[in-house]
């Protein structure tokens, strides 16, 4: 096995993805579920975002090519859709805030799943180590490093939940303005990189 490029899709995709910054912008969507609620919605985001990751890597410049979509056309979509959802967590009430709410939409589909873990930046890091695979050995080089980021994502979600019973309520709503803060800036640059994009292209 090609231990060198698992180790770099590893490396790559932990930095794109990132498990520990992360954990606010999970703490402040599962304010207000059970432990059990919360430790689901942990799982079934690794899940989804697993199950996004493979679905591109096998089948993504197809899919691209077929539907006429450029990556950064699909970077500025998961960008947008990003914003609103931090908009929703920056100026959201603290009892009327649907993404906060024990009986809200299932959070781990949309937005932890995709695009905040399998994004667009995570999609094409994956999609340019596939076309580097040569082999069984790269390929097998290329799962263990996807997989072992994703169990990085689930231990660092799942293990952060003692710090909802640690920060209260007033915790909470504190963590969830400084997630809001973070996803808008992480959804404004995802923007601008795709602008970026349009324009070299063009």
């Amino acid at each position: 096995m090609n231990i060198t490029l698992a180790v770099e899709v590893f490396v790559t995709l932990f930095v794109i993805m990132d498990p520990v910054g992360t954990v606010p912008v999970f703490l402040s969507l599962t304010a207000g579920r059970t432990s059990v609620m919360a430790r689901r919605a942990a799982w079934q985001a690794v899940l989804v975002a697993f199950f996004v990751i493979v679905v591109f890597a096998i089948f993504g410049q197809g899919i691209l090519d077929y539907l006429g979509i450029t990556l950064p056309a699909m970077q500025a979509s998961g960008g947008l859709l990003l914003l609103l959802v931090a908009l929703e967590l920056l100026t959201g009430d603290e009892d009327e805030n649907s993404l906060t709410q024990g009986k809200a939409k299932n959070v781990a589909l949309v937005p932890l799943g995709t695009p905040l873990l399998a994004g667009p930046g995570a999609i094409v890091a994956t999609m340019l180590f596939v076309h580097r695979v040569d082999g069984f050995s790269d390929g097998v080089a290329v799962a263990l490093g996807i997989v072992a980021v994703h169990v990085s994502l689930w231990l660092a979600m799942r293990f952060s939940l003692p710090l909802q019973r640690l920060l209260r309520e007033s915790g909470i709503l504190l963590v969830t303005r400084i997630a809001g803060l973070l996803l808008a800036a992480i959804a404004v640059q995802m923007v601008a990189d795709a602008v970026k994009a349009f324009i070299e292209a063009g």
